[in-house]
């Protein structure tokens, strides 16, 4: 419990920046629903009076976790607190109620709750803990496949309950990993896998293979002792990839038809496959192994894109990855949403058409605009000034966290504030690049800011919780 004198070493900007985003976030869901029979920002008859119970209730939350919870009981009760929560992600699954095609919500009378959302914060805690336990090796295999499981688990059981943008949402923790000395060529797999499957879906196979076989020339040229060979050897090899299916013309194979072109592929990787077999054995590098597991873990994926895209997504989800790689334009069905929500935030201009003067908002052209599309409502009545204003404060807030988290004595402290800037930037990046139609729309709300009981509890026990472990160094 702190002090009444001790109040006053708190972050208070941290304070003051999610007082702001709140009140930002109840002024426009306000203008997002506005309805004229309803006058008053008040009302609880209406979303935005149901925003402001949110609130008061989100600062009550916020009042306890600084002044009445004791700050070790996170570090000492992480177990539980994690077990609890993966508890209440399987239970959700059958006992929860369907919201929009998946089963991730639990209903108590008027009141919903999404255990995913806590979730966050359970692996949070689970993670500080594990990564500060003295002794943890991070970079070690069992270190690596201990962390992997803490963030997995509940991933998949996000999954089961058909919610694939809350899942997407843990790859955030991949950023405080690096902080913690995970290797940086993590980092560079993970861009690798988005990278394929990118050009497996909006171009083909054929050319995600050849995209795949001249980045990882390119990394062993680099890191390697003959840079230049690789090089030379790239600028011959990319073109006989390019016009490999052009074998199939030659008089002496006329009488093969009906061969894809990734087989014609195949034939020309074989003898560069051979021969750096040759090399893998004879120079006996582990740098080398490890370039060929990855691989050929990416012709994997390259492969079983489709058969992923076809029987693990949602009908509604292909339709939204086809709209947004220009696959399939619907601007009437899975585009009409990004379409109407880009032209609402275009049309607010430099200054913004005024507060509850935005048409695109007013005749509900842009569903959920006071949830997932909020930043479009913002964008239309403020313009680029506004959005502008609102990043800007986005973007204090995490390098604030992320600041105060690199000055932590404690491992425990450290890890979790980067965890927390990491999971606000993830929700803030999806957020705002479907809005603006360069990422899916899979559902992220904006932290503090988008409608919602369940999303702003949760964001704001994750900042208050740090926001009181840092007052310990600041004591």
């Amino acid at each position: 419990m702190i002090a009444g004198q001790e109040y006053r070493k708190l972050d208070w900007s941290l304070v003051i920046a999610y007082l702001a985003l709140t009140v930002i976030g109840w002024v426009n869901i306000f203008s997002a629903v506005y309805d004229q029979e309803h006058a008053t920002i008040f009302d609880l008859s209406q979303r935005y009076g149901m925003q402001f119970i949110w609130m008061l209730t989100s600062y009550a939350i916020a009042f306890a976790i600084l002044f009445l919870v004791n700050p070790k009981i996170y570090s000492t009760l992480s177990g539980f607190i994690y077990g609890f929560s993966l508890l209440l992600l399987a239970g959700v699954i059958f006992l929860g109620i369907e919201v929009n095609g998946s089963n991730s919500w639990f209903q108590i009378g008027p009141v919903r709750f999404q255990p995913a959302e806590l979730s966050k914060i359970a692996t949070t805690v689970a993670l500080a803990s594990l990564l500060s336990k003295y002794g943890f090796n991070l970079k070690s295999p069992r270190g690596i496949i201990t962390t992997a499981l803490v963030i997995l688990t509940p991933v998949l059981l996000i999954i089961m309950q058909k919610e694939t943008g809350s899942a997407l949402v843990y790859s955030a923790f991949i950023f405080m990993l690096y902080r913690e000395g995970l290797s940086g060529w993590y980092l560079a797999v993970g861009m690798l896998a988005i990278v394929l499957f990118l050009v497996t879906m909006g171009i083909s196979s054929f050319a995600a293979v050849i995209v795949l076989t001249a980045i990882m020339t390119i990394v062993r040229g680099v890191t390697g002792k003959y840079p230049l060979r690789h090089f030379l050897f790239l600028l011959f090899f990319v073109p006989a990839m390019i016009y490999s299916p052009k074998l199939g013309e030659l008089p002496f194979l006329e009488g093969i038809d009906d061969i894809h072109p990734t087989w014609w592929l195949a034939v020309v990787l074989m003898p560069a496959l051979f021969y750096h077999f040759y090399k893998l054995f004879k120079a006996k590098m582990a740098r080398m192994w490890h370039l060929t597991l990855v691989f050929f873990a990416s012709l994997m994926l390259i492969f079983s894109v489709q058969f992923f895209f076809e029987n693990v997504l949602q009908p509604h989800q292909k339709a939204r990855i086809e709209n947004l790689l220009g696959i399939n334009v619907d601007l009437h069905g899975a585009g009409y949403n990004v379409h109407q929500s880009k032209i609402a935030i275009g049309s607010g201009g430099f200054m913004g058409k005024g507060f509850l003067k935005g048409t695109q908002t007013k005749f509900n052209f842009v569903p959920e605009q006071s949830t997932d599309f909020i930043f479009c409502t913002i964008g239309e009545e403020w313009g680029f000034a506004g959005s502008a204003m609102l990043i800007s404060l986005y973007l204090f807030l995490i390098i604030k966290i992320l600041n105060s988290a690199e000055k932590q004595k404690d491992n425990f402290n450290r890890i979790y504030g980067y965890s927390l800037a990491s999971v606000i930037f993830m929700h803030f990046l999806i957020n705002i690049g479907m809005t603006i139609g360069l990422m899916p729309v899979i559902g992220i709300p904006l932290p503090f800011v988008s409608y919602g009981g369940s999303s702003l509890w949760s964001f704001t026990i994750f900042l208050f919780i740090f926001i009181r472990l840092d007052l310990d160094r600041r004591k």
